[in-house]
């Protein structure tokens, strides 16, 4: 649906894109359970073992590569408030961020790991002039479409290639009604890596459908944590370059 969505955006299905607001909340830390004997807590705050940003390394690096990887622009600057709720906590469980994207598209980013009673609520949404789709990992089967002019339209996996198109079939793994997202997202991602590597190998050209995140997504992820954290510290905008 993440590829159904970014084709979307790509192919002008929702006019000018205005707007994208992306959101990755948890509850898990917001308590001090670092201190409670919980290893994947103790690493995740520890400024020796995870840098320098906690909840905004941890998590909101995944938001914002989605927001740029769904609207297929990059972020130009932004400004940033990192907030540390549990007291004696070393690094941020908590952020908002405001993000001016290339070609005047607005968004924010929020990524939070004490919003009590929250799992993996990681979703997204686009606003364009003609329409906008929304998207969430906790429901990843359904991308919601709703139009200026028309009745909401609902996309779901596994419903063939006439309906999700070449693109997003591709990556659709199970039949229609089954739980597909999160495991199966790994295997596409392995899938392409290894579609690319044989291609290179023959000396052929690879196939753009057959996308993953690389070493320039990596560095993209440690150039938006950098501004982020300059952000917040010296409360003004920041350029990600």
């Amino acid at each position: 649906m993440v590829k159904k969505a970014r084709e979307m955006v790509q192919n002008g299905e929702l006019g000018i894109i205005r707007k994208a607001v992306v959101e990755y909340l948890q509850g898990w830390l917001s308590d001090k359970e670092e201190d409670k004997g919980n290893k994947q807590a103790e690493w995740r705050v520890d400024p020796a073992k995870a840098g320098n940003a906690g909840c905004m390394g941890d998590i909101g690096t995944h938001a914002f590569q989605l927001s740029e990887y769904i609207t297929g622009k990059k972020v130009e600057k932004l400004y940033s408030q990192l907030n540390t709720f549990v007291e004696g906590r070393l690094l941020d469980d908590d952020g908002n961020v405001i993000l001016n994207f290339e070609d005047g598209i607005r968004g924010s980013l929020v990524a939070s790991q004490v919003t009590l009673g929250e799992e993996n609520s990681f979703s997204i949404r686009v606003y364009g002039t003609r329409g906008s789709l929304g998207w969430k990992q906790m429901e990843p089967n359904s991308l919601v479409v709703r139009w200026k002019d028309s009745p909401m339209q609902v996309y779901r996996t596994g419903t063939g290639f006439e309906t999700l198109g070449t693109i997003a079939g591709m990556h659709s793994r199970l039949p229609a009604g089954h739980p597909e997202g999160f495991i199966e997202a790994f295997a596409n991602l392995y899938r392409n890596f290894t579609l690319h590597l044989q291609a290179h190998k023959k000396g052929e050209k690879q196939n753009p459908a057959y996308d993953y995140p690389g070493i320039e997504g990596g560095i993209r992820g440690m150039k938006f944590l950098e501004a982020v954290v300059k952000s917040s510290q010296e409360e003004k905008w920041i350029k990600v370059h």
